[in-house]
């Protein structure tokens, strides 16, 4: 069980520090106004928990897909302690928004791991794709149309051809059609809401 602790200044400073020196996708004034924000969403507490975090993914950027909500909390949480701390928030954030093409390779594969062996399977596309394909009311068994969109992916990506994705299956048919990113479900923002978003931190806020 992790305890959380008020954020104090010096912790705040030390956050803006290491995350400047790790050259994140943001300016010093950004970061910030990000962690203002996190104080805000956290009550002034060092750790931000799975519900707050969804509550933003949902909020801010539509999200209603458990499984992925999930899966890009996890992506966020680097140290697996079930909370995420501000470093983690803003890091986060960095490729969530505004990450090189390799980064959000990276993550998206990452998110689409469900059960982090290295390898997306036949049993994860089905299950994300049964949760983010809405379903027509007219489709006797729509698993089976599922099962076919994860067949007709595997042809697509599965370079290799053992039957499941690898980092490389996926960084390479990624590289070659860049729609693929997002081809298991949405984890990353649409242009509209990661402006909105964006603009809520433009502006540098006093934080102590």
């Amino acid at each position: 069980m992790s305890n959380a602790h008020n954020i104090t200044r010096k912790a705040v400073q030390v956050a803006i520090d290491d995350l400047s020196a790790k050259k994140v996708h943001f300016g010093k004034g950004e970061i910030e106004s990000l962690l203002h924000i996190y104080k805000t969403i956290t009550k002034n507490q060092d750790r931000m928990d799975r519900l707050k975090f969804r509550d933003v993914l949902h909020n801010s950027f539509d999200m209603t897909d458990d499984i992925l909500m999930d899966r890009v909390f996890r992506a966020f949480d680097r140290d697996n302690d079930s909370y995420i701390n501000m470093t983690e928030w803003v890091e986060g954030l960095s490729i969530f928004l505004r990450g090189t093409h390799e980064e959000k390779i990276r993550y998206a594969f990452t998110v689409y791991d469900l059960n982090g062996d290295g390898y997306i399977s036949r049993e994860e596309m089905f299950q994300m794709l049964k949760t983010s394909i809405i379903k027509q009311p007219s489709e006797e068994d729509p698993d089976e149309g599922i099962k076919d969109l994860v067949e007709i992916a595997l042809k697509k990506m599965d370079k290799d051809h053992d039957s499941r994705l690898s980092f490389q299956d996926f960084h390479q048919s990624v590289l070659a059609d860049p729609l693929l990113l997002e081809c298991f479900g949405q984890c990353l923002p649409d242009q509209k809401k990661k402006l909105a978003f964006e603009a809520t931190f433009k502006k540098t806020h006093t934080i102590y």
